[in-house]
């Protein structure tokens, strides 16, 4: 692997690392203009932006980049999240001046015609209905809110249809300048890629962008609390926040590992008693949500609403008692669980762009892969029960039910449990 990083004179950011033996690449733009970058009136625009981009430029129409990557055989795509935007392509090694032609083409000279706005307006509107349709996914949207309310944090990616029916051409436009400057973007490629060839692509196609000033985003604060809403469905979905680590934080590690012994696998703590000891639920897992600077420790089941509460009292109990006995054995196959998942996703030049991307975005820096390894590896058993301490105990609380949840337990109660 031969990994390589450069800065142009304007701020804007590129790395790119070589993998012997692909055929492919992949290539992307990371931009930190994600949700976490709007005002209250704007809450949605980064996504509605996002969708834009490829809705025709001053050089091609949508039709035109989908034919460009796809007559190559490629793929494009983006995505947008609570931190940051994504637009990456995967193509083979002969086409990567290509592929970065089309993703600086739709960053930097989209139309945004108001006839394409409304047409994808109507797009993103069914987009959010399908969302709210889907307990599952909705049921998240929730539960980031009570963690965060009155926060950017807090409000959805998608934004409200009330505020996504009113976007128009300057607000997009609008958004772009504030947030689309040349500091603010990270060029990652990964795969069959030459270093400096792409440095020289880079510099032709973003080199002129003048450099702007850093967006400074609001600080975040975990407030918790709790959000139900009884709905005739044929499950009851609950989702327990509690705050965690940030990306930045000593301990993120730690709460990374905790999570997966606690609820990420078939022999985690939660599957075993809930749903293999007990069979009150198909889907139950944890996980450890990261931001900037501060995380969420997610737990997530469907059941009945019968099971509820005792899965809800089980779930809370099972925390305390991971506090106290989480085993060295335990740990261990929860760092080896993590440090593959790692390891494997880095066999995908996406994924491996990816990373890179965020590395750079958080840290200015691409931390060795041994360091990060090292940093798994020096997690105990002693730190990650510290910390099923906290959650257990102490941790700031947030909770999410949807479905026939009427007689389900409340925050409260489960707080009390968790006191007791």
């Amino acid at each position: 692997m031969s990994l390589n990083e450069h800065r142009l004179p304007n701020g804007f950011r590129i790395v790119t690392e070589h993998m012997p033996g692909l055929a492919s690449a992949s290539i992307g733009i990371w931009v930190n203009a994600g949700g976490r970058h709007e005002t209250p009136k704007q809450n949605g625009i980064a996504h509605f932006l996002e969708h834009m981009a490829f809705k025709g430029t001053e050089r091609r129409t949508s039709l035109q980049i989908a034919e460009a990557i796809e007559d190559v055989g490629g793929y494009i795509n983006a995505y947008t999240s609570r931190e940051v935007t994504a637009y990456y392509v995967r193509v083979l090694e002969n086409d990567v001046a290509l592929g970065l032609d089309v993703i600086a083409d739709i960053l930097r000279n989209p139309v945004l015609d108001p006839n394409e706005i409304e047409v994808e307006r109507g797009v993103i509107l069914q987009e959010i209905g399908q969302a709210l349709d889907t307990p599952d996914d909705v049921i998240f949207d929730w539960l980031q809110e009570q963690a965060y309310p009155g926060q950017a944090l807090g409000r959805t990616i998608l934004g409200p249809s009330e505020r996504v029916s009113n976007f128009g051409r300057a607000d997009l436009q609008g958004f772009i300048a504030d947030h689309y400057g040349p500091e603010q973007m990270v060029l990652a490629a990964a795969g069959a890629v030459d270093h400096d060839a792409i440095v020289r692509l880079a510099e032709e196609l973003f080199g002129d962008m003048p450099a702007k000033p850093l967006f400074q985003m609001d600080s975040a604060s975990f407030k918790g609390g709790e959000f139900r809403q009884d709905k005739s469905l044929e499950q009851a979905h609950f989702a327990l926040g509690f705050e965690s680590p940030g990306y930045s934080a000593d301990d993120i590690y730690v709460a990374q590992i905790y999570a997966s012994a606690l609820g990420g696998g078939m022999s985690s703590r939660l599957f075993q008693e809930i749903r293999e000891n007990r069979g009150l639920c198909y889907t139950i897992f944890a996980q450890a949500g990261a931001y900037a600077d501060t995380g969420m420790t997610t737990i997530y089941a469907g059941t009945s609403a019968e099971q509820l509460p005792e899965l809800a009292e089980i779930t809370i109990d099972e925390m305390k008692r991971a506090a106290s006995d989480m085993s060295p054995a335990e740990v261990a196959r929860a760092r080896a669980q993590m440090k593959a998942g790692l390891l494997m996703g880095l066999e995908s030049p996406s994924n491996r762009a990816e990373r890179l991307a965020r590395l750079i975005q958080i840290w200015d820096r691409i931390p060795p892969l041994s360091e990060t390894i090292e940093k798994i590896d020096a997690v105990t058993t002693g730190d990650v029960r510290d910390l099923a301490e906290r959650m257990a105990g102490s941790a700031p609380a947030a909770l999410a039910l949807y479905g026939p949840v009427e007689g389900a337990p409340s925050l409260q109660n489960l707080e009390e449990r968790r006191a007791a």
